[in-house]
C-alpha cells in the first residue's frame, strides 16, 4: 500500500524513524488521537536521530523533545519555516496525550503533514539521493474510527517512551558517522533546493483559533461544538450557526466565539456575535460571553458588566462558569463590613470603599497613593477580604519587585487572611494553586508558560486571576513587564507610595485615571497631620568635592604632591576627577570623615543622648558603604567594629544583620546599605537618614524617606515617644527634586540584540532606495532580510508574549512582507517584534561590534558622517594592533592596519565596512576591557554650606519659582533649546513652544515668570542664566581673532567681549563697550578703524539676533 513515507523505506540510515512515521499514518483510520499521539513519537525519534547524525548540534542539558527543538543548533540548521509546523506536532501530540480533548480528523492530517514535512527534509540533507515526495492526502487510509479513550492514550504514551534509547547512547554510537554526515548536509544546502508546502486558510485557523481553544482545555465535539445551528435570527430565514460554542457540564453555552479571517478586524464580528448571543439566550434561558476573534486579536465581552475588552487568549470551562454565575452570586459592594481587626483606621476604609465604588462603576483598574508605613498592604489585604466574600474574585496575585517585600507581603496576608491559601512562588515549595499567588515580576514572567496544575492541565491560563495587585506601581514597571498586565485578564490595584502631585501622567493613564487624580490618596503630610506616621527635618550638606568635584589647581602644594603620587601609573595625570567620578572609582577619606563627623554630631541621640540613634546610610555601591564603614572604625575606634556594619548583596547572612539592626538593643546601630534598605524594611527606630548618594528617581527617594516615618512609642524613655526623624543629605537630592518634580525614571534600556535587530531593521529600509538598486547592494539587503526574517521564525509561537503579537510575528515571517518597508512597517517591527527576539549566545563584545558598524553602515546610507563609532572602530583596531602574536590577529594585520588610515574612512563604501565587521568581529574577545584601578586619596574636603530645614511632603511646590528656573537651566543644558541658545544656534518655533512648555507650564505657570522677571523674553534669560558657550563665542568672533593684523590692545578688546558674552549670554545694551572692563583697554572707535567697529558690534547684534529670532521667522 502506498504511503507519504515510502521514501523512507529503503534507507537503512532512517530506520530509527522511518517505521514510527508510517505507523502514524496508518494509525489515522483508527483514532485521530492516536495519528497525533504517533505523530509526535515519530517527530521526536527523527529529532533525535538528526542529533545522534550531526556533530553540529549540541545535546542540551534536558533532552526532552521540547528542548531539544528550541535548542540553538537545531534552529539554526533547519529551514525556518519548519519550526512552527514542528511545533504543531509537538503541541497536538501533547493535548492528545494528557488534556483528554479530542482531536479532529482534519488537525491530525495537518500534523501527519507537518510531519512529511521535517522528514523530508532530513531526506533533503542527508540522503545521497533525494525522493521526498509531496504530501497527498490521498493517500492516507480510510477506515472506522474506533473511541479511544484518555487514560488509554495516556498509557500507550507512557509506554513509547519506554522504548526509547538515551539520545546520549546514540550520539555515543554515530560518533564516527557524527562529523561526515555533518559535512553531507552542508554540501546538499548548496546543491539542492528545499521548501516547505504551504497550508490553506482553513487550516491557518486550525492553527491558530483550534489550538488556543484546546490549551484553555475544551474538547471539541463535546463542550466545544462548531457550526452550531441557532434559531431566532431577526433577519432571512432566522437560522445561523455560530462559528463555536462553548458549553458548561450542564449542557447550557457559556460562550459563543465568532471567528473571522486572519486578515480581518474581529470588530467586524463584533454585532454578529451579540446576535448569536441573542438567539442563546432565547433558546437556554442563559445568556453566555461573547467572544469574537481573528486569530491574533480576541476579544471578550461580558455584556451584563463590562463593555468589550481585548483578552490574550480563551477562557475555561470553570473561568467562564464561574463569570457566569457571577452574575447571580456576586454580593454588591454597595454596604460592605470592613474587619476592624485588619484595618481599622479610617483612611484604609476610605480607600477601601473608593475602590469598591470604583469596580462597581465598571472600571477595572485602580490606583492608590498611599505613605510609606500608612499601612498599604494591610489595606490591600482588607480589600481582598471583602472582594472574596463578596464573590468578586477568587484567584489573587500580588506583584513585587523585590524578594523581601513578596516575603513580608505574604507574610502581612497570612497574618490578617489565616483561611486564605498562600503561596510563594519564590519559595518553590508551596501550591501555586493556592487561592493568593505572591511572586516578584521576573519570577512570573517565567512561570507563566510552564506550570502546570495537578491534573497537568496549565495553571496560569488567561482567567485564572481575577485580582493583580502591583505593589509600588509606576510607569517602569507597568512598561517593563507590560505582558503580564496583557496577559492576565484582570482586575488590577495598584499601589504607591509617592505622593499624588509627583506621579507622571503616564502612570495615571496606565490606570484610565485622570491626571493628578488617583482613586485614592493619603501622602504623608495627611498621615503625619493624623499622627500615624513622624515628619522629618532635613540637614542639607554641601560638600565642595561632592558638589564640584577635585580639581588639581586647587588643591595645595602639598596635596598636589599627593596627587601625582597617587596617578602616577596614569598615562596622564588627570586634571579634574568629577562629582560623578567620586565614590565610583575614587574614594576620599576626609570626604567620608565629614559625612560621619556631621551625622555623630547632629544626628538624633538615644539613651539620654549617649548613643546614635538607628540610622540608615544609603551608599552609592558597595565599595563606597566598605570604606564609609572602614573609616569609621577608624575615627571611632571604641565601638570595636560593631557599631556600623555594610548591609547588602555582597555580604553573606546579610538577613541575620537585618534582624539584629531591627532589633532595638542590638547592633548594629549604624546600617550602611547598598539598594537592600531602600524599600521593604520597617524599622521604627530608625531616626536618622543619611543620603550619601544621588536619586534620580521620584519613587525610589520616596521609599527611602519612609524608612524613617514609623511611630515609635517610649523610643526616649517611657512617655517619651519618637516625634521626627532627621535626613541628612549630602548630595543635594532635595534641591534635584524641588526642580525636578518628576525625577529622572530610569528609562527603558534596549538590550543589545534588540538594538542590533533594529539596526538591521533600517539597513534594509534605507537600501529601498533608488540609488541601491545595483546587484551588489540588493544582494546584501536579500542577505540581511533572511536572517531577520530567521530569527523571527525562532521565536516560541506558544510563549505567553509571543502570543500576543502573533498577527506581526506571522506577517513578517514572510520574506515578501520586507519588498516595500513603510515608516509604518518599521514602527510596528521594533515595537511588536524586537522587544521578542531571542538573544544567541555569541560572544557579546562580537555583537557590540557588530552593532558599531552598523551604525556606520547606516550613516553612510544616509549621508551622515558617523564621526564617534568611525573613532570606536579606529581604536577598536589600534587595540588589536598590539596583539599580533596571536595568530588570528596576525592572519588580519593588512585589514587592521588599513582601518587606522584616513584615507580608507574616505574613501570606503558599505561593503568594505562590512568586510572589516566580519574580519574583526571574532578578534574583539582578545581585547581585555579597560578595568578602572581604585584610588583612595585623602585630600581635604570643605563644607560650603549647611542647613536644616522643615521637612516637605510634595516636591511640586518646595522651591521659590526664581530658584526653580535657575537650577534647571543650568542642570539641563543638554536640553535642545537651551543647548541652542548656549551655543548660539537660532531656536526653532518648536523650540520656543518646547521652552514655553518647561518654564510656563512644568516648574510653574506663565504669572509667576511675569511676578519674577518682568517682559525678559524666555530666550534672553536662559542666555543670562547660562551664557554662552566659550567656543561658540570665539567662532563667532573668529575672524578678528585669528586676524594677524590686529595689534594686542585689539586683540585684548576682542576676547573681552568674548569673555562678557561667555558669562553675560547678550549683549543688548552696547552702552556697556564704554564702561569697564572695555573702557580701562580704549574706546572701540578708537582702537578700530570705523569699518572694522562696525563689523564688531555687527557680530554682536547676530549673537543678539540668534537669541531674539527663529529660523524662517
Amino acid at each position: 500500500m502506498s504511503s507519504n513515507f515510502s521514501f523512507l523505506e529503503n534507507k537503512d540510515q532512517y530506520k530509527n524513524f522511518s517505521g514510527a512515521c508510517m505507523e502514524a499514518e496508518q494509525s489515522i483510520s483508527i483514532n485521530p488521537a492516536v495519528a497525533a499521539l504517533l505523530s509526535r513519537r515519530a517527530l521526536e525519534l527523527a529529532v533525535k536521530w538528526v542529533y545522534s547524525s550531526d556533530s553540529y548540534l549540541k545535546v542540551p542539558y534536558q533532552d526532552n523533545l521540547s528542548s531539544l527543538i528550541h535548542d540553538r543548533t537545531f534552529k539554526d540548521i533547519i529551514t525556518p519555516e519548519l519550526f512552527p509546523l514542528i511545533k504543531y506536532v509537538v503541541k497536538l501530540g501533547n493535548i492528545a496525550a494528557h488534556t483528554g480533548s479530542s482531536i479532529s480528523r482534519e488537525e491530525a492530517v495537518l500534523s501527519l503533514h507537518n510531519l512529511h514535512q521535517f522528514v523530508s527534509w532530513i531526506d533533503y540533507c542527508y540522503s545521497e539521493e533525494y525522493t521526498a515526495a509531496e504530501f497527498r492526502e490521498e493517500l492516507l487510509p480510510a477506515g472506522q474510527e474506533k473511541h479511544v479513550s484518555s487514560k488509554e492514550l495516556e498509557t500507550l504514551n507512557d509506554e513509547l517512551g519506554l522504548k526509547d534509547k538515551k539520545l546520549k547512547d546514540l550520539v555515543d554510537e554515530n560518533e564516527k558517522l557524527r562529523n561526515k554526515l555533518r559535512v553531507v548536509r552542508e554540501q546538499n544546502e548548496k546543491t539542492r533546493a528545499f521548501h516547505v508546502d504551504t497550508i490553506s486558510e482553513f487550516s491557518t485557523r486550525k492553527k491558530y483559533i483550534d489550538i488556543d481553544l484546546k490549551d484553555a482545555g475544551w474538547f471539541f465535539a463535546e463542550d466545544c461544538l462548531e457550526e452550531f445551528k441557532l434559531t431566532g435570527m431577526p433577519y432571512g430565514s432566522g437560522t445561523g450557526f455560530a462559528d463555536y460554542v462553548l458549553l458548561g457540564k450542564n449542557g447550557k453555552p457559556l460562550a459563543v466565539v465568532e471567528a473571522k479571517k486572519t486578515s480581518k478586524d474581529p470588530n467586524e464580528g463584533k454585532q454578529q456575535a451579540k446576535l448569536y448571543a441573542d438567539c442563546l439566550e432565547e433558546m437556554f434561558e442563559q445568556r453566555p460571553i461573547i467572544f469574537y476573534t481573528n486569530g491574533f486579536e480576541t476579544f471578550l465581552w461580558d455584556d451584563s458588566f463590562y463593555p468589550p475588552r481585548r483578552v490574550s487568549g480563551f477562557y475555561s470551562q470553570d473561568e467562564l462558569q464561574l463569570l457566569v454565575d457571577r452574575r447571580t452570586s456576586r454580593i454588591p459592594l454597595d454596604h460592605i463590613h470592613i474587619d476592624d481587626t485588619i484595618t481599622d483606621r479610617y483612611y484604609q476604609k476610605e480607600a477601601i470603599k473608593a475602590v469598591c465604588e470604583s469596580f462597581t462603576n465598571g472600571d477595572r483598574k485602580a490606583l492608590l497613593v498611599m505613605a510609606t508605613g500608612s499601612g498599604k498592604t494591610r489595606t490591600v489585604a482588607s480589600l481582598v477580604d471583602i472582594l472574596t466574600r463578596h464573590e468578586w474574585v477568587k484567584n489573587i496575585l500580588f506583584l513585587a519587585d523585590r524578594t523581601a517585600l513578596v516575603r513580608q507581603a505574604k507574610n502581612a496576608f497570612n497574618n490578617n487572611l489565616p483561611d486564605l491559601s498562600l503561596c510563594n512562588l519564590l519559595d518553590g515549595k508551596d501550591n501555586p494553586e493556592s487561592r493568593m499567588v505572591f511572586s516578584t515580576y521576573p519570577t512570573m514572567m517565567n512561570m507563566i508558560d510552564d506550570t502546570k496544575s495537578e491534573d497537568g492541565k496549565k495553571l496560569f491560563t488567561v482567567g485564572h486571576f481575577d485580582l493583580i495587585i502591583i505593589d509600588e506601581s509606576h510607569r517602569s514597571i507597568y512598561k517593563k513587564y507590560q505582558a503580564i498586565f496583557d496577559y492576565f485578564d484582570s482586575l488590577l490595584v495598584g499601589l504607591t507610595a509617592t505622593p499624588k502631585d509627583d506621579i507622571d501622567k503616564n502612570t495615571y493613564a496606565i490606570f484610565d485615571l485622570e491626571n493628578n487624580v488617583p482613586t485614592y490618596a493619603y501622602d504623608l503630610k495627611d498621615a503625619v497631620a493624623d499622627g500615624y506616621l513622624v515628619p522629618y527635618n532635613t540637614v542639607e550638606t554641601e560638600l565642595k568635592f561632592l558638589e564640584k568635584g577635585i580639581s588639581y589647581e586647587e588643591l595645595t602644594e602639598e596635596e598636589k604632591e599627593q596627587y601625582e603620587e597617587t596617578f602616577a601609573d596614569e598615562e596622564d595625570l588627570p586634571d579634574f576627577i568629577s562629582s560623578e567620578q567620586l565614590n565610583t572609582w575614587l574614594f576620599n577619606d576626609d570626604t567620608i570623615d565629614k559625612v560621619l563627623y556631621t551625622l555623630m554630631d547632629k544626628g538624633i541621640k538615644v539613651e539620654g543622648g549617649d548613643k546614635l540613634g538607628k540610622t540608615i546610610i544609603f551608599a552609592k555601591n558597595h565599595r563606597h558603604a566598605v570604606r564609609i564603614v572602614e573609616r569609621f572604625d577608624i575615627l571611632f575606634p571604641h565601638y570595636k567594629g560593631e557599631f556600623a556594619r555594610v548591609i547588602d548583596n555582597h555580604i553573606n547572612y546579610a538577613q541575620d544583620l537585618i534582624d539584629k539592626f531591627s532589633e532595638k538593643d542590638k547592633m548594629p546601630q549604624i546600617a550602611v546599605s547598598v539598594d537592600m534598605l531602600d524599600t521593604g524594611i520597617d524599622i521604627p527606630e530608625v531616626v536618622n537618614l543619611v543620603f550619601f548618594k544621588k536619586v534620580k528617581s521620584k519613587s525610589k527617594f520616596w521609599q527611602m524617606i519612609g524608612r524613617g516615618t514609623r511611630l515609635c512609642p517610649d523610643l526616649f524613655g517611657t512617655g517619651i515617644d519618637k516625634d521626627h526623624f532627621l535626613i541628612f543629605d549630602f548630595c543635594g537630592n532635595f534641591e534635584f527634586f524641588r526642580v525636578n518634580a518628576q525625577g529622572k525614571e530610569v528609562k527603558h534600556i534596549t538590550s543589545l540584540t534588540e538594538k542590533i535587530f533594529n539596526i538591521k531593521v533600517d539597513l534594509v529600509k534605507e537600501l529601498q532606495n533608488i540609488d541601491y538598486q545595483e546587484e551588489q547592494y540588493i544582494s546584501f539587503r536579500d542577505e540581511l532580510i533572511k536572517e531577520l526574517v530567521a530569527e523571527i521564525k525562532q521565536l516560541n509561537r506558544d510563549n505567553f508574549q509571543v502570543k500576543q503579537h502573533l498577527r506581526f510575528v506571522d506577517r513578517y515571517s514572510v520574506i515578501e512582507a520586507w519588498n516595500n518597508l513603510g515608516i509604518i512597517d518599521v514602527s510596528e517591527i521594533k515595537e511588536h517584534i524586537s522587544p521578542l527576539i531571542i538573544p544567541d549566545s555569541e560572544d557579546e563584545m562580537a555583537k557590540r561590534f557588530d552593532y558599531l558598524v552598523f551604525t556606520i553602515e547606516l550613516a553612510y546610507l544616509l549621508g551622515k558622517p558617523a564621526n564617534r563609532a568611525k573613532d570606536n572602530v579606529v581604536k577598536t583596531a589600534y587595540a588589536l594592533s598590539s596583539l599580533s602574536t596571536i595568530p588570528q590577529v596576525l592572519d588580519k594585520k593588512e585589514i587592521i592596519q588599513k582601518v587606522q588610515t584616513d584615507d580608507f574612512w574616505l574613501e570606503a563604501d558599505l561593503f568594505e565596512f562590512e568586510m572589516v565587521r566580519e574580519a574583526l568581529r571574532d578578534l574583539i574577545r582578545f581585547i581585555e576591557g579597560d578595568k578602572r584601578k581604585i584610588y583612595y586619596t585623602n585630600f581635604a574636603d570643605e563644607i560650603l554650606y549647611i542647613a536644616e530645614n522643615p521637612g516637605e511632603y510634595s516636591t511640586q511646590n518646595l522651591q521659590s519659582y526664581r530658584k526653580k528656573v535657575n537650577t534647571y537651566l543650568r542642570e539641563n543644558q543638554d536640553h535642545i533649546s537651551v543647548y541652542k541658545l548656549k551655543n548660539n544656534v537660532q531656536l526653532s518655533k518648536t523650540d520656543f513652544a518646547s521652552l514655553e512648555q518647561i518654564l510656563w507650564n512644568e516648574i510653574g505657570t506663565r504669572e509667576e515668570y511675569e511676578r519674577e522677571f518682568g517682559n525678559t523674553p524666555l530666550t534672553i534669560l536662559v542666555r543670562q542664566v547660562v551664557g554662552l558657550d566659550h567656543k561658540a563665542a570665539n567662532d563667532a568672533f573668529s575672524e578678528f581673532i585669528n586676524d594677524e593684523n590686529l595689534d594686542s590692545k585689539q586683540i585684548r578688546f576682542v576676547k573681552t567681549i568674548v569673555d562678557y558674552l561667555v558669562i553675560n549670554g547678550h549683549m543688548l545694551d552696547k552702552s556697556v563697550l564704554q564702561e569697564d572692563p572695555f573702557q580701562s583697554i580704549g574706546s572701540i572707535t578708537e582702537l578700530f578703524p570705523m569699518e572694522r567697529a562696525r563689523e564688531i558690534v555687527s557680530v554682536i547684534d547676530s549673537i543678539n539676533k540668534n537669541a531674539m529670532e527663529f529660523v524662517g521667522a
